[in-house]
């Protein structure tokens, strides 16, 4: 599977990071854990923010927001990890993503999503697949795959060991979880 291959659905997961709100295609969404304890990692970039213990697997955990210039993610009752995956260059990658909060699942059609402002500077918005509406909010609905640098998600990926012990099999149930696609 490439990059270009990756599962693409007409559901999407919404998230807030703080007063701003994103989606992910419910394809790249595994699922949703509450907050628990993060390894820190030293000497990685503050976007890391170190790796979780997933029934057996290490994986790291990203704070959107500082990748973004928002600020620190903190916690609080709402403030989940959202474990990721995708395809870049025939490698998977699973990853955690902080989230101030996850609101709903729910379809929108191609036609519904608006692509990415022209800004008139050069500014990167090659991960940002469009914008979405629902009632009265606006979210950005990314595209997981091409948030970070494959030399950033090397990095990452180093802190939790091999590739294969990221990429195994995440589909046993655990504890304070709930599946992206049975929130909708």
């Amino acid at each position: 599977m490439s990059e270009g291959n990756v599962l693409r659905t007409n559901q999407y997961l919404t998230f807030r990071l703080g007063e701003e709100f994103y989606a992910f295609d419910v394809g790249n969404a595994r699922e949703i854990l509450e907050y628990s304890t993060i390894t820190q990692i030293p000497n990685t970039p503050p976007w890391i923010r170190g790796v979780i213990n997933l029934r057996g697997n290490v994986v790291p955990v990203l704070d959107l927001r500082l990748k973004f210039g928002m600020g620190n993610t903190e916690k609080s009752k709402s403030t989940c990890i959202i474990v990721v995956e995708f395809m870049l260059n025939s490698e998977l990658f699973v990853v955690g993503i902080l989230a101030d909060s996850v609101l709903e699942v729910f379809e929108m059609e191609q036609k519904q999503i608006e692509p990415p402002p022209k800004f008139g500077v050069k500014l990167s918005t090659h991960y940002i697949r469009g914008i979405g509406r629902r009632a009265d909010k606006m979210f950005i609905i990314l595209v997981a795959e091409r948030i970070f640098s494959e030399a950033e998600l090397s990095q990452a990926n180093e802190m939790g060991g091999e590739t294969d012990l990221i990429a195994a099999d995440m589909n046993k149930p655990a504890d304070k979880t709930q599946s992206a696609g049975s929130m909708g």
